[in-house]
């Protein structure tokens, strides 16, 4: 009994120390244990489950087991065999094996014992140390590590250069150690070779150049750290191998990667063939379990320190992880066949042979070409290609201007003697003042040859303003997928190309980004490649960024990045097919990331050696990729030198032939470079004819009532109560045929969509309205997401009503809107600013894009932009739309009134650039946003829009101004008492907006109506000289004053008065009433704000 007593006692306790793997012993599953022979005394009260028939029941089986060990249990035998030999206390028990299933994240502690390497293993029924349990842990922490940071330590660089500061590593280390210093015995002196360890290419301690002028290094000694401080390692990105040239620009620090070692634990020499079981969230064994760690270093060192680095660990779906995993770390993964190799030969050939050709040619000319990244090409083709085939139909593209020419050439194929004849200098047959040739866009349909499909290729013209395409394209992109009905985004798609200092340094990028996932903004995952010179015109990456890479921006959208060294072609080609898998897959942002270098200068004038002197030595002497691959296939026997030659001089041939034809031409056309073209829409139009604008009574009563209803047939449906009085004062409205600013826009939205036109507004707030006053989108007062919006219900067999809440952003957003208005002209597509004021956020936009860009690429645009208008004493920031930038900017002459004719106003919107209009009345807000319909082309319209007249109550329309058969006004004449005896007028105010209200009840107020008459200025550009020639002589005897609200050098008056002057003809003059000259465009004082208003009506009733 006693000795049953002291095994037990021994197997139910651990031992005296309880460190963490021990604690994993205890659990009884599958568990090798032993027991001391030390015989230990026991009371009974220690061991209370050993008193009566238990006690006695064990020390039979003891007895029986002396006798005959076969006539017992095998769990007893070991027990009884283990206690005997010396087991320590706690260990001696092993249980049968668990046929029960394991739960989740649990295995058994016999998976985690190598089944070779001479330690034991757990039938032989020896002791488990807790090195095993530990060194599992530790290999499992090493695969993490490569995944999480191996594309610190990625050779993706061409050049060799590293870029990145180190401001706590004052030198660079080999890759592997980066990663997993934690786990190895690194000592001071100690170098490992590839065959001993890693397969490192260099010594554990070989230091980099500090700088572009020399190198500097001692020997580090080691220190220890604690466990708790390994954010240094997490973060070894900042020395990884991404330089092509090999010149490191950090700064040399006080500390050095040996301060960064964990000394508690590592894995020696002898432990690197020992086997270990792979987890489940590593592929490198594919259809392997286990793995010699040697083995499971060397593959993950091959798949993420190789050519190519991958940063994805920071995605919180464990899904998209893994699909990442599976398909960067199965050994030769990026391996390719025969004719794939060729194929990317052929492409790199057509690649530099462009680029090669128009240097010959035109030496001296910018072209912003692609050398020192030439695979560019190849892979846009095998992103396109891999798209292809898993579906998409139509991508849009858009791109700085490096490299541009080559992708019109090779990847869209646009004819080549289009390309060349850019470069000769030639007339434009077509109108408008057109651009240079590396801002074209085009839009072409061609015959994939990779998968026998169709594919629709568009690349989106743009301005120097780098990254400023970026959401056009989108906008453009979510355009067509939504016209498409492709509303997963598995049709149509984009790709976005940057160079690295502007995918880092534009803040439009960050704006682009957010809108990936927006529901109405979203175009279900976009490619982005960054050809990545390492330098932004002549500034070094750590003088251009703060962040580690160019691409850290795609983080915050939970993008994987892809960095690829450019001088290993097939490497990039397996990322290309990797990232359009992922687009397809997941619908998400996906970055590749090609590291490069840039051989010429910015441009090929441009001398570098000034600013770069040795990163430029160093391009001098690094062989082209063309060269470097070409040498390599030879050498594998894939290809011939012969057949390297033919693929060259075949296309050397085709490029002197086009360049033969292109000197025929006599005229360049702008329009072959028309990136989105309106099939069908000019074909069978009069240009000069417009359509009307007036509805019938029965639409307009139609839209009111649903616009002024609740949810129809929803009784459950609970409405705010204010919103409740807001509905029926609506309705009271329609009843009494008039609307206010709210119900004008309303029904022209309504009346559009009754006639099959797609209706899209966008902008912050815009749902509800920045002053509340629209509410077109109610919600459910205690349903969370359910909403109502009673114009996307007008009739069953209506068009789409879309308006959206927009993240807040103008730059962006309004970007996004202009590619949206461009992709179709059957829609009115509308952005409001959430006040005017704020518009200047996207002026880039406006000057580049919308202000220009029909001149600059044949590109119409309808998109109208709401801005929120008016000095009503709410300070600089909220009062101003910038009226006068918007006139500045417009195209008419002012020293030239056209000639009148029956098509006079619809001939000055053809020839202009745009329209300014400032409405007063709800009426005319009606009739000119049907009129951007009716034209029959496209202008885009800036409208200033009112704030406090959405309640004025003088500012409402009545049906009869909107019916049929009424037309927009674009000047609104006097018509009180002035009118009536217009020679006894002494005042003609001409005004726009809504100071005319202020204006007429001054006027009303002082009893001026009879000799102050008011006209209205509803359309300022272009301007309407015939209108107010009819005007100015109704009133032969009253002085001409132009009226604002805003300041002198703000506003219409300097747009105004050389038009007056030149309608005038000097016979008469007009003079000036508003607010001084000012800096800011409004007082931040309420009672200067009231002083300079009583100011400008005093002035105004002077006669």
């Amino acid at each position: 009994m006693h000795r049953a007593r002291v095994v037990l006692q021994a197997s139910s306790k651990i031992g005296n120390s309880e460190r963490f793997a021990s604690w994993l012993i205890k659990n009884p599953q599958a568990v090798a244990m032993t027991i001391n022979a030390n015989r230990l005394k026991s009371s009974t009260a220690a061991e209370p489950f050993l008193n009566g028939s238990s006690s006695a029941y064990v020390e039979t089986m003891y007895n029986n087991w002396l006798t005959d060990p076969n006539s017992v249990h095998a769990s007893w035998d070991a027990f009884f065999r283990n206690a005997t030999n010396g087991a320590q206390p706690g260990v001696a028990y092993t249980p049968p094996p668990n046929l029960a299933p394991y739960a989740k994240n649990e295995v058994p502690l016999t998976s985690l014992i190598p089944a070779s390497g001479g330690m034991p293993s757990i039938a032989s029924g020896s002791p488990i140390n807790e090195k095993i349990i530990d060194d599992h842990l530790a290999v499992q922490a090493i695969i993490r590590s490569y995944q999480a940071r191996g594309h610190l330590a990625a050779d993706v660089d061409p050049l060799g250069i590293t870029t990145a500061n180190l401001p706590q590593l004052g030198m660079r280390a080999p890759s592997s150690e980066l990663i997993m210093r934690k786990y190895f015995n690194f000592g001071t002196q100690h170098t490992l070779s590839r065959h001993s360890l890693l397969g490192w290419k260099q010594s554990l301690l070989t230091w980099m150049p500090t700088s572009a002028t020399g190198t500097v290094g001692y020997e580090p000694s080691p220190t220890k750290r604690s466990l708790d401080n390994t954010c240094d390692s997490i973060r070894g990105h900042h020395i990884a191998k991404l330089d092509p040239l090999e010149i490191a620009n950090f700064n040399t620090a006080e500390k050095n990667p040996r301060e960064v070692i964990y000394n508690s634990y590592r894995f020696d020499e002898a432990d690197m063939d020992r086997v270990f079981k792979l987890p489940s969230t590593t592929f490198i064994g594919e259809k392997e379990k286990a793995l010699p760690l040697r083995e499971i270093l060397n593959r993950l060192e091959q798949a993420y320190c190789n050519n190519i680095g991958i940063e994805f660990m920071f995605i919180n779906s464990l899904e998209q992880c893994n699909w990442i995993r599976q398909r960067m770390e199965p050994p030769n993964v990026t391996k390719m066949s025969n004719d794939q190799k060729r194929l990317i030969l052929a492409r790199l050939s057509r690649s530099a042979g462009f680029e090669n050709f128009l240097a010959k040619k035109w030496s001296s000319e910018k072209r912003f070409g692609l050398e020192g990244c030439e695979i560019l090409i190849p892979a846009m083709k095998q992103v396109i290609d891999t798209s292809t085939k898993l579906g998409v139909e139509s991508i849009i593209m858009g791109m700085p201007h490096r490299g541009r020419l080559n992708v019109l050439a090779n990847v869209c194929r646009k004819p080549l003697h289009q390309l060349f004849t850019q470069f000769a200098g030639l007339e434009a047959e077509d109108d408008g003042s057109g651009d240079v040739k590396y801002h074209l866009g085009t839009y072409i349909e061609r015959l994939n040859r990779v998968t026998n499909k169709n594919i629709r290729l568009a690349v989106c013209a743009n301005p120097s303003h780098l990254e400023a395409v970026d959401p056009v394209v989108q906008g453009k992109t979510r355009a067509e997928q939504f016209y498409r009905g492709d509303n997963e985004g598995k049709k149509v798609m984009s790709i976005l190309l940057h160079g690295d200092a502007a995918f880092a340094g534009q803040g439009v990028v960050f704006e682009t980004m957010h809108l990936s996932d927006l529901p109405a903004y979203t175009t279900h995952g976009t490619i982005h490649i960054v050809a990545n010179n390492q330098i932004g015109f002549t500034t070094d990456p750590r003088h251009s960024r703060s962040s580690a890479y160019c691409t850290d921006v795609a983080r915050v959208v939970n993008a994987p990045i892809f960095h690829v060294n450019s001088d290993n072609p097939e490497a990039v080609m397996h990322v290309c097919n990797v990232a359009a898998e992922w687009r397809a897959t997941f619908h998400k942002d996906v970055v590749i990331d090609i590291v490069s270098y840039r051989r010429n200068g910015h441009n090929e004038v441009d001398e570098p050696m000034f600013t770069q002197p040795l990163m430029y030595q160093k391009i001098r002497k690094t062989k082209p990729v063309l060269e470097i691959y070409a040498d390599r296939l030879i050498k594998e026997g894939v290809v011939t030198a012969e057949e390297v030659k033919d693929v060259k001089d075949k296309y050397e041939k085709i490029c002197e032939d086009a360049y033969n034809q292109a000197k025929q031409e006599t005229h360049i056309k702008y329009k072959d470079w028309l990136d989105s073209p309106w099939s069908g829409f000019f074909e069978g139009k009069d240009p000069l004819k417009m359509s009307p604008t007036g509805v019938v009574e029965e639409t307009l009563v139609h839209i009111g009532k649903r616009f002024s209803s609740p949810p129809p047939n929803a009784a459950e449906f609970e409405i705010h109560k204010g919103l409740l009085r807001i509905l029926k004062a609506r309705m009271e409205m329609v009843e009494k045929r008039t609307v206010d600013w709210a119900l004008a826009e309303a029904m022209a939205f309504g009346s559009l969509l009754k006639e099959g036109i797609h209706v899209r507004l966008s902008g912050e707030d815009v749902e509800r309205g920045t002053f509340s006053h629209r509410h077109h989108v109610l919600h459910h007062q205690k349903v969370d997401k359910a909403t109502y919006c009673a114009l996307a219900h007008l009739y069953p067999d209506q068009a789409p009503y879309t308006v959206c809440n927009s993240s807040l952003s103008e730059y962006g957003v309004l970007g996004f809107e202009v590619g949206y208005s461009v992709t179709n002209p059957n829609a009115l597509v509308l952005w409001e600013a959430q006040f005017g004021d704020f518009n200047n956020v996207a002026q880039c936009i406006i000057d580049q894009f919308i202000s220009s860009g029909q001149a600059k690429w044949v590109r119409q645009s309808g998109i109208v932009l709401l801005q929120p208008h008016g000095m009503e004493g709410m300070g600089p920031e909220h009062s101003s739309a910038r009226l006068e930038r918007f006139l500045q900017m417009s195209a008419d002459d002012p020293d030239y009134m056209p000639p009148e004719s029956p098509d006079y106003e619809v001939r000055q919107l053809h020839d202009c650039n745009w329209i300014v209009a400032n409405c007063s009345t709800p009426a005319s807000l009606f009739h000119i946003l049907r009129r951007q319909i009716a034209l029959p082309f496209r202008k885009p319209l800036i409208l200033m829009t009112p704030k406090s007249l959405l309640r004025h109550p003088e500012c409402k329309s009545s049906f009869d101004e909107m019916a049929e058969g009424t037309t927009f006004k674009r000047v609104l004449p006097e018509e009180g008492p002035a009118s009536e005896n217009p020679d006894k007028v002494r005042k003609v105010a001409f005004c726009s907006g809504r100071v005319y209200y202020d204006l007429l009840k001054e006027r009303r107020d002082r009893g001026l109506e009879k000799d102050i008459a008011i006209v209205r200025l509803e359309q300022i550009s272009p301007f309407p000289y015939d209108q107010l020639k009819s005007e100015i002589s109704k009133y032969p005897n009253a002085q001409l004053v132009w009226s604002q609200e805003e300041h002198k050098n703000m506003g219409s008056w300097s747009y105004v008065e050389p038009r007056f002057r030149t309608l005038l003809r000097n016979q008469k003059q007009i003079s000036y009433n508003g607010r001084a000259t000012a800096a800011s465009p409004a007082t931040g004082s309420k009672a200067a704000h009231n002083k300079e208003l009583k100011n400008l009506l005093d002035e105004f009733c002077v006669l």
